[in-house]
């Protein structure tokens, strides 16, 4: 098995969708947990805003369980079901996409 994957995901929420967002965060983190996509390191959640517009940003944080991983996720239908529900609460913003993703490797220096 290879090392985990450290994802870092930015999620740009509508101002009045941030509670109902933040609970399926939720049920995010323990469907990939049940289906073991994700390492035992607990995820870290962030709510924040964009500088240009104030509009809620949250960050999400968590390592995959491993190179390939991710690529299981996209076609296993309870995470799918996880990922639609999330969709309809983000939004573009000053074309950036509602979401984006990025799958880093943590150096130990």
């Amino acid at each position: 098995m290879s090392d985990p994957i450290t994802s870092i995901a930015r999620y740009r929420v509508q101002p009045d969708h941030i509670d109902q967002f933040l609970e399926i965060v939720d049920r995010h983190w323990s469907t990939l947990r049940d289906l073991e996509l994700v390492s035992d390191r607990e995820p870290e959640v962030f709510l924040g805003a964009e500088r240009a517009s104030g509009r809620p940003l949250v960050v999400e944080i968590f390592d995959w369980a491993d190179e390939d991983a991710s690529n299981r996720a996209h076609t296993h239908p309870q995470v799918s079901e996880v990922w639609e529900a999330m969709g309809p609460l983000c939004e573009g913003r000053d074309g950036a996409s509602s979401m984006e993703f990025l799958n880093t490797r943590r150096l130990d220096r």
